[in-house]
């Protein structure tokens, strides 16, 4: 396809013949918001030749603003020919998003991005869209919960050894002295004994090993009689001065200790690996226990934290060696060895989700993979131990905002696939909620259907399951979900429409939604407002005015004028549809008439307060 780029004094040309005589009655009926009759206006000069950027671009416009994303689509597709502002290309990438066209949608996303480098949505995209929709397209390797030993503290870097013992760090400790850099106490070593079912015993400290300054993380080897943990410099009294900035910096040290009486810790020992010059942390210990993994700044890596691996006999060590193939100029860190020799470890130097992500990388095969979704968010997720024995792992994330603990069960290899679709129409059905507990009632995930109205799980093998799907303007399905020994499980949830409700007074509908500060009609409000077109096309004689209302947020000026081009927005629609328009009023009340009258009022009364109502004037 042809580009065309256009001049700057070109562009000044194109705005100062945008609005001219040709074009002032569509100008004009636009302004007021009448987007339906604009369209036909815009048409018509269309129809006469009469056309440039300026009038495509109004056009799509009042297709965009009635969310009539075909037609949108179309005429944006003319629009960014001649117009090159940076917007015009991001109306039209998010209609053929809505139209499902992705891939057109990601070279319009990439010219937007080039316009606008410092957008966040430019930001956001530029994140790689084709290693991400990889990613997420794998198949899910392990089904994700958050540990009940997670606090509202720090916790973080779990690892499970076969006597079912969870060891992990955390700064839940407030009593202890506050560090700078987060305002959380210094880190302390935990321990809690995994049950049978799963859960946590309540977490205890390992006094014998925490000292004032931070502690951890652990490694314990396969015997459970040693265990390796990092500390600071400090206990040495080892650290370097900055007079200027009146400082001490001190290093993280990697120590070792035995259990001995009483099944307590002790002989607390300094590596001989440490230095002043540079920290070492994040210790991992093989299975065999003659190889130390660990993360450090040590001078020959690849950048600012790598993972290093050092031979272990007794109390003797040799050369710390590099990991050169996991490595990158970014940051690699937690790594845990299986008794396979998996290594898995986490880095913010490859292409994943977002922040740290968790890689495997097998030793055999020389491949590095990212471990996938539910595991990787967006966020930081890391220092993920698997026990093979045990057959769970547990790591770390704070994708709820701090750093907690989470358990991953590994997925025997059933794929869920789920379908939502319109029960009356058969219409499949986008942004539906899917919720998946096991038959102990505990939640699997969460997932929302993609445009084809399919998302998918993986769940483990030989366990009955309940699938739950929920979507605005329907009544909530459940199914059940039989053992499934493997493989592809399909199925199919069939949502009711919630029917409109009519009373002597008005038509309920489900709320239509409008986006902040913004007044165009959205997916969600279309379909609301095809319903309330379905009862006008029933009773032809039905006139009804549209009451469009705000919360108290905002300055009455503000909300009356939002609340006004809402109401606007909302008769267009239906009048786009072929309602005619003096059988529909529309009137703004912006917040002079609280449905919960309030001084101080909660979200969940603003929300009540923000609403549309449609009543009925005549029958």
């Amino acid at each position: 396809m042809k580009k065309l780029y256009i001049s700057a004094s070109l562009l000044v040309a194109l705005s100062l013949q945008a609005q001219n005589k040709d074009t002032k009655t569509a100008d004009k009926l636009f302004d007021q918001l009448e987007y339906v009759d604009a369209a036909k206006a815009y048409l018509k000069l269309v129809e006469q030749g009469k056309t440039d950027g300026y009038v495509y671009k109004q056009l799509a416009d009042s297709y965009f603003e009635l969310f009539n994303t075909k037609e949108a689509k179309t005429w944006y597709a003319k629009a960014v020919e001649f117009d090159q502002n940076s917007e015009t290309h991001y109306r039209y990438a998010q209609m053929l998003k809505a139209e499902g066209n992705l891939e057109e949608y990601n070279k319009q996303m990439k010219i937007f991005a080039q316009k606008e480098p410092n957008d966040s949505r430019a930001k956001n995209f530029l994140a790689n869209p084709t290693h991400v929709k990889q990613i997420q397209s794998q198949k899910h390797l392990f089904n994700v919960k958050k540990s009940d030993v997670s606090s509202e503290h720090a916790d973080f870097a779990p690892v499970l050894t076969d006597n079912n013992e969870v060891y992990f760090t955390s700064a839940r400790n407030t009593a202890k002295k506050t560090n700078k850099m987060n305002k959380e106490a210094y880190l302390d070593i935990y321990k809690a004994t995994r049950n049978t079912d799963g859960s946590l015993t309540q977490a205890t400290e390992v006094s014998e090993v925490n000292t004032k300054w931070h502690d951890g993380p652990v490694s314990i080897t396969k015997d459970g009689n040693t265990m390796y943990y990092a500390s600071e410099s400090f206990n040495e009294s080892e650290f370097q001065k900055d007079k200027a900035k009146h400082l001490k910096f001190g290093q993280i040290y990697l120590y070792k200790a035995t259990k001995g009486e009483g099944n307590k810790w002790g002989n607390a020992t300094l590596l001989s690996i440490n230095s002043k010059e540079y920290s070492m942390r994040n210790p991992a210990i093989s299975a065999d226990g003659k190889t130390l993994y660990f993360s450090s700044d040590m001078p020959g890596g690849k950048g600012g934290e790598d993972i290093w691996k050092v031979s272990v006999n007794g109390d003797t060590f040799g050369t710390p060696e590099n990991l050169t193939k996991i490595n990158t100029e970014g940051n690699e860190s937690f790594p845990y060895l299986t008794e396979d020799n998996t290594l898995y470890f986490s880095s913010n130097g490859k292409t994943g989700l977002g922040g740290y992500d968790i890689y495997s990388f097998d030793a055999k095969t020389g491949e590095t993979k990212n471990v996938g979704e539910p595991v990787n968010t967006s966020k930081d997720d890391f220092s993920f131990a698997y026990n093979q024995n045990l057959k769970v792992a547990y790591f770390s994330s704070n994708r709820e905002g701090n750093d907690d603990i989470f358990v991953a069960d590994p997925v025997c290899g059933v794929e869920a696939l789920v379908v939502v679709k319109d029960a009356e129409t058969g219409k499949l059905l986008a942004d539906a909620q899917v919720v998946v507990v096991n038959n102990k009632g505990v939640s699997v995930g969460t997932q929302t259907t993609d445009y084809n109205g399919q998302t998918s799980f993986g769940l483990p093998c030989e366990q009955n399951h309940n699938l739950t799907a929920s979507r605005s303007g329907y009544e909530t399905n459940n199914i059940s979900l039989d053992k499934h020994q493997g493989g592809t499980q399909n199925a199919e949830v069939l949502l009711q429409p919630i029917k409109v409700i009519i009373t002597d007074k008005e038509i309920i509908l489900q709320p239509i939604f409008f986006e902040y500060n913004k007044s165009n009609i959205t997916a969600q409000g279309a379909e609301e407002l095809d319903k309330l077109v379905a009862v006008l096309n029933q009773n032809p004689n039905m006139a009804i005015q549209i009451n469009a209302h705000t919360d108290s947020r905002g300055t009455d000026s503000f909300n009356m004028k939002l609340s006004s081009r809402r109401a606007k927005a909302t008769q267009q629609y239906l009048v786009s549809k072929g309602i005619n328009k003096e059988r529909v009023a529309s009137q703004g009340k912006g917040e002079t008439e609280p449905k919960v009258a309030c001084s101080d009022c909660s979200e969940e009364q603003h929300a009540q307060n923000r609403r549309s109502e449609f009543l009925i004037v005549k029958k």
